[in-house]
């Protein structure tokens, strides 16, 4: 039998609480700030800033010889460059011969250091038990006990909590929480909370006390949908919660998912605290005998609410699940763009795996030349029965790919580097669901390198714009890895996009040259509300700057810097905040 009860208590935020970390912030957009005039960076501003990151790299990895040599090099020198040149495709070598065991969210490491993030430890708890401030009167408190089955009795009775309760927050705790680690979070979120919030949430400890649940600064609208990465503990304010029908009993143990689906669909305002707290979901609320079935059923009729036509199915982890959206019929006109300077072997194995293996049947493909004079090239060139583009000039990879778009008349286009290989057969079916969506500017796909390991899982900006890879940096299989997630870019190894909507953001920057061109894109693609979107179920091999080697001008580089303040004022709504990628690690960002 469920054991409900309502408890009236008084909190404000007290000094004495060491278990939670406190962050208090809202979520940044794209903004730019180099067309406004505001915040311009000259370029001793950007130097330096390029200092401070790379010596924050040093100071936490290598060893004391490897330090000094740091040191020695100096930043954005000619000795610097050197050795990032000869170093870097050795640490890559290495990195692939040791390739690191990925860490189970759902197992407990088996040695005392296997912490994710690297440096993290689990919150020390105070040893004095705080006193009950005055305050706590504001928020209902409910105890639920999750291990009963029955779930219609529990939201029976929280929705008449909800009907005639007087407070501000609900806060719902499950009765295997102590009352001391309810206090605690009660205080952190309290703290936090603004009178425009309407769900207030922060991390937990959950199954892995050395692996906890980190969260993102902005709820995405597909990334829920995935699994519920708002979670507990969160305090949901009893007004918003009533106007929108309080919780569904059909929903049974998925009945907070299911709720902030529909308050996140109708405008709710989610705020994210950088706190590991210990009062969070039971291990039981994580398992798919609880939960699994109610999840699918949940996100099922979210996708029927949405007016979407997809298929939902049970995920990696009990309480996540796997979506995909229906391509739309008629399917619509797709052309594959894929820019290439000879490496005709390259764009051959890359063609013939698209037609080898592609399931979509209203494709076609342009190839845009960068002046290639190889003969096996020109020939190939001559008799392909695909459009063949001449793209003319020195190497500016947004440039040809603008001018590959402007030559196409298709609805949806995807550009596509001639150095990979497909692996997913239904691929364009996948993408084509997510970038059909009215809310979605871009779709990226992952990208595994020539030896099986994952090169690309979205681009993070955690302080810098870096390839996630969950076989190295990200060393943790867990819902957000395995997630249809938003992010801040994919890679443009491979984006699909309306061509329309390419259009009207005036395609790449070509004062980008060579590259980030493609996150520039991305950011811009997002000022209206749409969100680019990540699939990790959408899979091509990527062999590594085969075609053109490391173009790597810092002249981009500093470019995009200035222009959205990058180690400044940017942060990534859609990666974990406590979370900090610094060179081939992931630390946790103490505050």
């Amino acid at each position: 039998m469920t054991n409900t009860s309502t408890t009236f208590v008084r909190t404000c935020a007290h000094d004495a609480f060491t278990t939670c970390e406190r962050k208090i912030d809202t979520v940044t957009g794209f903004t730019r700030f180099d067309s406004t005039g505001e915040k311009v960076l000259s370029n001793r501003d950007i130097k330096k800033r390029w200092t401070q990151f790379h010596g924050s790299i040093r100071l936490v990895q290598g060893n004391l010889f490897q330090r000094i040599i740091g040191r020695m090099l100096g930043e954005n020198t000619i000795r610097y460059r050197l050795a990032r040149f000869f170093g870097r495709p050795l640490l890559q070598l290495v990195r692939r011969l040791r390739k690191q065991p990925l860490v189970e969210s759902t197992q407990r490491p088996t040695t005392k250091t296997a912490y994710f993030p690297h440096n993290y430890r689990p919150p020390l708890r105070a040893t004095e038990k705080p006193e009950v401030p005055a305050e706590l009167e504001r928020i209902e408190i409910v105890i639920i006990d999750e291990m009963s089955a029955a779930s219609t009795a529990t939201i029976k009775t929280l929705n008449e909590i909800v009907r005639v309760s007087e407070a501000e927050w609900l806060f719902i705790s499950d009765e295997s929480i102590p009352e001391f680690d309810r206090l605690v979070a009660l205080s952190t979120l309290l703290s936090a909370a603004s009178t425009s919030d309407d769900v207030v949430f922060a991390d937990e400890l959950g199954p892995d006390p050395r692996a906890p649940i980190l969260k993102s600064r902005a709820v995405g609208r597909h990334t829920l949908l995935s699994f519920n990465c708002v979670g507990r503990p969160a305090l949901i304010r009893i007004s918003t919660l009533r106007q929108n029908g309080g919780f569904d009993s059909k929903a049974k143990w998925a009945f907070e998912h299911d709720a902030y689906l529909r308050l996140l669909e109708n405008g709710a305002n989610f705020r994210h605290v950088a706190a590991v707290c210990v009062a969070g979901r039971p291990l039981h609320a994580f398992e798919a005998s609880h939960v699994g079935n109610d999840t699918v059923n949940v996100v099922k009729v979210a996708l029927r609410r949405r007016g979407l036509k997809g298929v939902v199915t049970q995920g990696e982890f009990g309480s996540s699940v796997r979506w995909r959206i229906a391509a739309p019929r008629p399917h619509p006109t797709i052309d594959i763009i894929i820019p290439t300077r000879d490496r005709i072997d390259l764009v051959q194995q890359c063609i013939a795996a698209i037609e080898e293996k592609t399931t979509y049947d209203n494709y076609n493909i342009i190839i845009l030349d960068n002046d290639s004079k190889e003969p096996a090239t020109l020939e190939f060139f001559s008799t392909t029965k695909y459009r063949v583009v001449p793209c003319p000039g020195p190497f500016n990879y947004a440039l040809i790919v603008n001018r590959g778009v402007r030559h196409s008349n298709a609805d949806f286009v995807v550009t596509l580097n001639n150095d990979t290989i497909l692996v997913t057969q239904d691929w364009l079916e996948q993408l084509l669901g997510l970038a059909s969506l009215p809310d979605v500017s871009i779709v990226g796909a992952s990208l595994l390198d020539q030896h099986g390991h994952h090169e690309h899982d979205s681009i993070v900006v955690s302080p810098y714009p870096q390839h996630l890879r969950t076989d190295s940096n990200y060393p943790h299989i867990d819902q957000f890895t395995s997630a249809v997630r938003d992010v801040a870019a994919v890679t443009g190894a491979v984006q699909m996009v309306r061509r329309d909507l390419w259009e009207s953001l005036g395609g790449m920057d070509e004062m980008l040259k060579v590259t980030m061109n493609d996150v520039d894109i991305c950011f811009r693609s997002q000022a209206d509300g749409r969100s680019v979107v990540f699939t990790p179920d959408v899979q091509l091999i990527h062999h590594v700057s085969s075609s053109r080697g490391r173009l790597d001008p810092l002249e981009d580089r500093n470019r995009f810097i200035r222009r959205w303040d990058i180690f400044g004022s940017f942060r990534d709504p859609y990666f974990p905040e406590s979370l900090l990628l610094l060179g081939e690690t992931m630390y946790y960002r103490h505050r």
